[in-house]
C-alpha cells in the first residue's frame, strides 16, 4: 500500500511527503521527508565530526612539539614529518572516498574508518602506558626507545588510513541529508557547510586548548585516553542516528565512465560535430533511474564527439556500446572533472600558507612569552586556537551578516558565487604572510638585542593576527573549497570530491616540505647561512614568509582569470529547454 501511494505520489510529482532524490531510507525504501534528513540528521553526523576534529588536531597541533622534545628530532626534521604526515592524512581520502563511492557506500564507509581510526588512538594510548613501548625508562633519557618510535608511527598512520575513509564520507553524508530539488532543503545546505565547520572549528578549539594542556600539564598518556574515549561514545551516537539518515546506494567506479567518454570521443575524432546539440545522444529524464541530467555547455567540445550517434554503416551492437556512445550527462560529467584541475592547482598555494600555521607558527610560540595572568602558562599548541577562533567568527558573519545582505544586493541565493568566496580567502592568507614576516622579523631584532634571553621578553599574543587572519581565511577558502568540491562533481563522486578538497591541503603540505628544501638548498649555496638553521634563532623564517607572500599574491592573478572563465555545473529541471541551459551557462560565468 506504501509503495503505491510513493510511486502515484512520484508519478504526480509530489515532492513534500516523500524524498525523489535517489536517496534510501535504512530500510532501502523511498525517504519520508518529515521523519529523515534534514538538521535532525545531521546533527549525528556533526558530532562524529566533532569528536574526530578534536582528536585530529589535539595531535597535529601538538606534533611538532612531540617529535622535538620527545623523540628529539631537529626542527627542519620535526617539520617535514608533521607535513609528510598531514600530507598523507590529507591524500588518503582519495582512496576512501572513491571506495565510498564506488563500493562500499558512505555511511559504511564511515562506520569501518572510524573503528580503524579508534584502534589508531587506543595504540597510541598504548604506546605511552605500556612499560614495553614506552619513551624512556626515565623523563631525563635523551633518546627514546626504538620501539615506541615504531609504534608511535604507526599509530598516527593508523589514524591517517582512518580519516581517510571517514573524512570525505562524513562530509558528504551529511550534505546528502538535504534534498537539491526541494527549495526549503536547498537553502538549509547552503547552510550546511557553514555549520559543518562551526561544528569542526569548536572541536578543533577544545583539541587546541583543552587536550593541549592536559598534554603539556599532565601527560601525553592522560589526553590520549580523553580523544580514544570521546571517539568510542561519539561512534555510538552515530550508530544510534541511523533510522534517520538517506542513503545513496554506491553506483560502481566513477572513473569508468570518463574512461568510456574519453574512448568514445577519440574513436570518432574525425566525425563532424552536430551544430545543434539536440542531435546529441541523451537518456529522457524517466529513463535517468540514479542522478541528474546536466546541461551541454560549450567548453571542452571535442568531448562532444562521444555522444554523436552515428549511422546504420556502424553496426548496431558497436555504435550502441558505451565505449563507443556516451551521454550528454556523462560528456559533462568528463568535463566537471576536467575544468577543476586548474582550480585544484590554484587553491595550493593558499594550502601551503595554512600547512604554517600547524608547524612553523606553532614552534614560534615556544620562543615567546606565554604567561598570561597570574602565571598561568599557555601550551604552545594552544595558540593554534586563535585559527580556530578566527575561523568561527569568520563562519559566522558570513552565514549571519554578510549572505542576508549580499543576497538582497545580488539577488542570488548564495550572495556571491563559491569561487568569488574562495579568491576571498586567498586575500587573506597573503596578509597572514605578510603579518607572519613582520613579526618573525620583529623577534629576531629582539634576540640580536638581547641573546642572553632572546625573545622570551616577547608576549606569544604577538602571534594573534597571523592567526586570526589566517583563521577568517579558513572561512571563506577552506569551506569554499568544501562546498565547490562536493557541488560541482558529478552526483555519483560527492565522497572524492570532498576527497579533491582535503588533497589540496594534502599536496600542499608536500609541497611546503619540498619548498622548505629547495629553499635550505638555495640559500646554503656560496657558503651562505640557509634560512633554515639548527633553531628559530638561527633560522631567518621571515624571509621565507616574504616568499610565501609573493607566490600567493602571483597565484591569486592566476586565480582570477580562471574564476572569471569558469562555468558552474547546469542540471536539467526535468523538461528544462536546450536553450535554458545555455541560459544558465552563462549565468555561472559572471564573476562580479
Amino acid at each position: 500500500m506504501v509503495e503505491t501511494q510513493q510511486v502515484r505520489q512520484a508519478a504526480a510529482g509530489d515532492n513534500e511527503g516523500w524524498v525523489f532524490d535517489s536517496s534510501v531510507d535504512h530500510k532501502g525504501r523511498v525517504p519520508l521527508r518529515a521523519s529523515t534528513g534534514v538538521w535532525k540528521a545531521s546533527l549525528f553526523i556533526v558530532a562524529i565530526e566533532f569528536s574526530e576534529r578534536l582528536s585530529y588536531f589535539g595531535l597535529a597541533s601538538s606534533m611538532i612539539i612531540y617529535l622535538t622534545r620527545v623523540l628529539h628530532q631537529d626542527l627542519q626534521t620535526a617539520a617535514k614529518s608533521v607535513n609528510y604526515w598531514a600530507g598523507f592524512t590529507t591524500l588518503m581520502p582519495l582512496l576512501g572516498g572513491f571506495v565510498a563511492d564506488a563500493y562500499l557506500g558512505r555511511y559504511s564507509t564511515v562506520l569501518v574508518s572510524a573503528i580503524v581510526y579508534l584502534l589508531g588512538l587506543v595504540l597510541l594510548t598504548m604506546s605511552w602506558f605500556m612499560p614495553s613501548l614506552k619513551p624512556c625508562e626515565s623523563d631525563t633519557c635523551q633518546e627514546p626507545r626504538k620501539i615506541h618510535e615504531v609504534v608511535f608511527f604507526l599509530a598516527i598512520y593508523l589514524v591517517s588510513i582512518g580519516t581517510g575513509g571517514h573524512k570525505p564520507s562524513l562530509e558528504s553524508f551529511g550534505a546528502d541529508q538535504f534534498d537539491e530539488d526541494h527549495p526549503e532543503e536547498r537553502k538549509k545546505k547552503m547552510s550546511y557547510f557553514n555549520w559543518w565547520n562551526f561544528g569542526l572549528c569548536c572541536g578543533l578549539l577544545l583539541g587546541v586548548t583543552v587536550i593541549v594542556y592536559i598534554q603539556d600539564h599532565v601527560n601525553w598518556g592522560v589526553a590520549d585516553i580523553v580523544l580514544t574515549t570521546v571517539m568510542a561514545i561519539s561512534l555510538v551516537i552515530f550508530v544510534i542516528g541511523r533510522p534517520f539518515y538517506r542513503y545513496r546506494k554506491p553506483m560502481g567506479s566513477p572513473l569508468t565512465p570518463m574512461l568510456q567518454v574519453l574512448v568514445a570521443a577519440i574513436s570518432k575524432r574525425n566525425l563532424a560535430s552536430p551544430s545543434d546539440p539536440v542531435q546529441l545522444h541523451e537518456v529522457s529524464c524517466m529513463e535517468k533511474t540514479q542522478g541528474r541530467l546536466l546541461c551541454h555547455t560549450k567548453s571542452l567540445e571535442f568531448l562532444d564527439k562521444a555522444a554523436i550517434m552515428e549511422d546504420d554503416r556502424v553496426p548496431f551492437e558497436k555504435r550502441k556500446s558505451p565505449w563507443r556512445l556516451a551521454t550528454v550527462t556523462k560528456v559533462e560529467e568528463m568535463k566537471l572533472i576536467l575544468n577543476m584541475i586548474p582550480i585544484w592547482v590554484a587553491s595550493l598555494p593558499f594550502g601551503i600558507c595554512v600547512a604554517q600555521a600547524a608547524t612553523f607558527f606553532i614552534k614560534q610560540s615556544t620562543m615567546l612569552d606565554r604567561r598570561v595572568g597570574q602565571g598561568f602558562l599557555i601550551p604552545p599548541a594552544s595558540v593554534y586556537a586563535l585559527a580556530a577562533v578566527g575561523m568561527i567568527v569568520s563562519v559566522i558573519l558570513y552565514e549571519k551578516i554578510l549572505v542576508p545582505i549580499l543576497r538582497r544586493v545580488t539577488g542570488t541565493e548564495r550572495g556571491i558565487n563559491i569561487l568569488q568566496r574562495i579568491g576571498i580567502g586567498m586575500l587573506f592568507s597573503i596578509a597572514t604572510m605578510v603579518a607572519a614576516a613582520l613579526v618573525e622579523r620583529k623577534r629576531l631584532r629582539i634576540v640580536q638585542e638581547d641573546p642572553v634571553k632572546g625573545s622570551s621578553t616577547m608576549s606569544v599574543l604577538w602571534l594573534a593576527p597571523q592567526l586570526l587572519i589566517i583563521g577568517f581565511g579558513d572561512g571563506f577558502t577552506l569551506v569554499g573549497l568544501q562546498e565547490y568540491f562536493y557541488d560541482q562533481v558529478p552526483d555519483s563522486m560527492r565522497s572524492l570530491g570532498i576527497a579533491f578538497y582535503l588533497s589540496v591541503i594534502g599536496a600542499a603540505n608536500f609541497l611546503s616540505s619540498l619548498l622548505i628544501i629547495a629553499v635550505d638548498h638555495l640559500t646554503r649555496r656560496g657558503g651562505r647561512r640557509s634560512w633554515f638553521g639548527k633553531d628559530l634563532n638561527s633560522s631567518r623564517l621571515d624571509k621565507f614568509y616574504w616568499l610565501l607572500a609573493g607566490i600567493t599574491a602571483a597565484n591569486l592573478l592566476f586565480y582570477v582569470m580562471l574564476a572569471r572563465r569558469y562555468s558552474y555545473k547546469s542540471v536539467q529541471q526535468r523538461s528544462i529547454a536546450v536553450a535554458d541551459c545555455y541560459e544558465k551557462e552563462e549565468e555561472g560565468r559572471t564573476w562580479a
